[in-house]
């Protein structure tokens, strides 16, 4: 085993989850705080500043997301570790963090149990996805399954508009726009469009738009 502990970066909005961390790491020397973040933006700072071994990452924060701070940081550095740090365990936003590049994923609940050994096997270049977790992200695929066009007619019908308006902004005709709607109400067994919008909100396949 190495002398040189492994360097980790714990990014969440929430200052209570980033003490717990702390306090649990604090009877394991061979691991190494070395930074925190409670947003996006500063967790792609951070990373390229200290260059973590391993880095936990919260999904939902304001202003950049966890995904979208994944992949930024992948983008940049292709080798970054990055796990996701989440309350949930199977929704779309898990399997976008994984499509990012995320190499394993913690529940905050679990973190007391698994905190420690999660480190060190990603920082062992192995990834980490507890059982549960991994066959729930496999159901999420074989369950959703939409693609990139029927998300964006999706995103767009959360935004209120009509079928010729996503037609006119993605140069498609109204016809296959409603072909794309009936295929996701099939896929999310969804009762309409109002319905899929909701699932799709709900299990984060689509953002919230304000």
């Amino acid at each position: 085993m190495s002398d040189t502990p492994i360097r980790l970066l714990v990014v969440d909005d929430h200052p209570l989850l980033r003490e717990g961390i702390a306090a649990v790491l604090e009877a394991h020397p061979e691991i190494e705080l070395v930074g925190e973040a409670d947003n996006g933006e500063q967790a792609v700072a951070l990373f390229a500043e200290l260059r973590p071994d391993v880095t936990l990452m919260d999904l939902q924060m304001p202003g950049l997301n966890g995904t979208e701070a994944i992949r930024a940081i992948r983008a940049q550095f292709a080798d970054a570790c990055i796990a996701v740090l989440t309350t949930y365990s199977g929704d779309a936003r898990a399997l976008q963090a994984v499509q990012a590049g995320a190499r394993g994923y913690l529940l905050k609940s679990m973190l007391r149990k698994e905190l420690v050994s999660a480190i060190h096997c990603l920082a062992a270049g192995k990834r980490h996805f507890p059982e549960p977790i991994a066959s729930e992200l496999l159901a999420t695929i074989a369950e959703d399954g939409l693609t990139r066009r029927e998300t964006e007619v999706l995103q767009r019908t959360a935004q209120g508009l009509g079928n010729g308006d996503i037609a006119t902004q993605l140069a498609i005709s109204e016809d296959t726009v409603k072909g794309h709607m009936r295929s996701i109400m099939t896929k999310l067994k969804a009762r309409n469009r109002t319905h899929a919008v909701s699932i799709a909100l709900q299990r984060g396949i689509i953002d919230n738009w304000d």
